[in-house]
């Protein structure tokens, strides 16, 4: 109920840990589908930000044990993206984990691809290296996962966040990727947004090398998915 549950989200910001201990209860016994409510969700992501560890640690690890379908829930995935935003380090390294291995898979779902998106930008600065390591390392063909990505609706925001957050020594990596298919990037709406984030960095580093091309790729920006 949208009423009620907007109640629910005031009494669990307001009240103190045991006063509360009843909702608690309550959610804790329906996590998987109140993470998959449009309203339960947002419960769900109060209780997180408001409660202590006793009160949330039960709720996290059923989290974690319905990660799978959570992360490519259309409502689950804002509950992971959440975990991922203002979790404590564990938690978000547990989650990352759990990603590594199925990048390209994860990255090509609507809702998947913005918990990838999330990994890439709140994990640690070893875990960041091993994810992007995971896609610029399987090959260089027409099927490679990177490829793949950059022409994809939904990946290629994930390569995006890649060429952003990456150490500039694996920022020369993906470019060296991405410039034998600049011309049948060029053919991709997807495609041209990688073209104009590399141009983007391209312009501030000359340790990236000359420009991909001649001809600019004008009038691309990042939208959320």
């Amino acid at each position: 109920d949208q009423n009620g549950n907007h109640v629910i989200q005031k009494c669990i910001e307001c009240c103190t840990g045991d006063d509360i201990d009843f909702i608690i209860r309550d959610v804790t016994k329906q996590v998987f589908q109140l993470s998959a409510h449009p309203y339960g969700c947002r419960v769900i992501q109060r209780i997180l930000e408001n409660c202590k560890e006793v009160q949330t640690r039960p709720i996290l690890d059923i989290l974690y044990s319905e990660l799978e379908n959570l992360v490519q829930d259309q409502y689950g995935n804002y509950v992971i993206q959440h975990v991922l935003e203002h979790g404590k380090l564990e938690d978000r390294s547990r989650i990352v984990n759990a990603i590594m291995g199925r990048v390209l898979h994860l990255s090509q779902h609507k809702f998947a691809s913005n918990v990838v998106e999330k990994c890439v930008t709140y994990a640690t600065r070893e875990e960041k290296r091993q994810l992007i390591d995971e896609v610029v390392s399987f090959g260089d063909g027409p099927n490679s996962a990177l490829l793949t990505m950059m022409k994809d609706q939904f990946a290629n925001y994930v390569v995006q966040k890649m060429i952003d957050v990456a150490e500039p020594a694996q920022r020369k990596v993906l470019l060296q990727k991405v410039r034998p298919h600049i011309q049948s990037l060029r053919k991709f709406t997807y495609g041209k947004h990688i073209i104009t984030k590399l141009e983007k960095h391209l312009s501030k580093s000359s340790d990236l090398g000359g420009p991909l091309s001649s001809t600019n790729s004008n009038g691309l920006s990042h939208y959320d998915n």
